[in-house]
């Protein structure tokens, strides 16, 4: 402690001799060349924004102070639709988004979403940082923004209901389920005969409570953060869908970094996401233990059924036709036969 206190006293002196010399090198060395802001939708809560934070911490150590990153988690800078419009313009950096939103400026990036086209996490990582991921992210740079390799985990998607356990394509016929506003989403619910209702999240609760959708679908984690076993009775572990969130970067400032920058920051980041991956696998795996000890029965159907409706009414035909040959090829190369 002394002696850091004597350094503290010498340097002091030393910048009071050297006047005003010394001291616009003690605030270069306080202030960061580039200070760059990272918008996601996430609650603090969840081992995302943890991964997030350990990743600014390390890129801001290992750059030695030159490139800070500052987390802003849970939409604290707008929704979805306003941080996508921001990371374009630059009035945000860095934003995470899931696949499914993003394809509203870039229609391939949903693909990963297509209903029961993902059997397992392995499947889901060799497509993703395989071809199929190459593919989108290559479309997502067409679009005018630069994209992380890795992409983030959000989770397999399964099914809830008040009324009956899912155990088959037929229990799906005429039933009432909320879906978020996405015309893949309300696409494969009708290819089911069910009668989806695009609901916002915030009112889903309310719209199970009172009965007028019967069900719902969203990661076990998501289950569980918004109580809808209060209101749910049954969940079957449906996995319709898998959906992750892409890295995304405004180009201008990604360019503006000098390379030494860049390759420390990509490689945190990838490296995060990797560990945030895994973390999402625990969570979800914990969570359903959770959610069985509070009342919520679970039930694993076999999904070659659904698949095959699917295919009968003609889903991933027309899915196929709205990505085209080469995204479609890529997806059935990592996942077998679809359409």
């Amino acid at each position: 402690m002394s002696f850091s206190r004597r350094t503290l006293l010498k340097a002091t002196a030393a910048s009071a001799a050297l006047g005003g010399i010394g001291a616009p090198l003690v605030a270069r060395a306080q202030t960061a060349e580039f200070s760059y802001k990272f918008a996601n939708n996430l609650p603090e809560s969840h081992p995302f924004v943890a991964r997030a934070r350990e990743m600014a911490a390390a890129i801001k150590t290992e750059t030695n102070g030159r490139f800070d990153l500052q987390v802003f988690p849970n939409s604290q800078l707008g929704s979805d639709t306003d941080m996508l419009s921001q990371v374009r313009s630059g009035g945000v950096e860095f934003f995470t988004l899931s696949g499914l939103i993003l394809a509203t400026l870039v229609p391939a990036a949903s693909i990963n979403g297509i209903g029961f086209a993902f059997p397992d996490y392995p499947t889901v990582w060799k497509a993703m940082d395989g071809e199929l991921g190459g593919y989108v992210r290559a479309e997502i740079n067409k679009a005018g923004l630069e994209v992380m390799e890795k992409i983030w985990d959000n989770g397999f998607r399964q099914t809830t209901s008040s009324t009956k356990p899912i155990t088959g394509p037929d229990d799906l016929k005429g039933f009432k389920i909320r879906v978020p506003v996405s015309p893949l989403w309300t696409s494969m619910f009708k290819a089911f005969d069910a009668a989806p209702a695009s609901i916002n999240f915030s009112e889903v609760y309310s719209a199970l409570q009172t009965k007028i959708v019967e069900g719902q679908e969203n990661p076990l984690a998501l289950i569980s953060a918004a109580k809808l076993y209060e209101v749910q009775k049954y969940c079957s572990l449906t996995n319709h869908m898998w959906d992750g969130f892409w890295f995304l970067m405004n180009r201008r400032a990604w360019q503006a970094l000098p390379q030494d920058i860049r390759a420390i920051v990509a490689k945190n980041v990838n490296a995060a996401a990797v560990k945030e991956r895994e973390d999402t696998e625990k969570l979800n795996a914990s969570v359903k233990q959770e959610l069985a000890s509070k009342g919520l029965a679970f039930n694993q159907p076999d999904v070659a059924p659904f698949r095959d409706k699917l295919r009968a009414a003609g889903f991933y035909a027309e899915w196929k036709g709205k990505y085209g040959e080469k995204a479609w090829e890529l997806l059935e190369k990592s996942v077998g036969k679809l359409s």
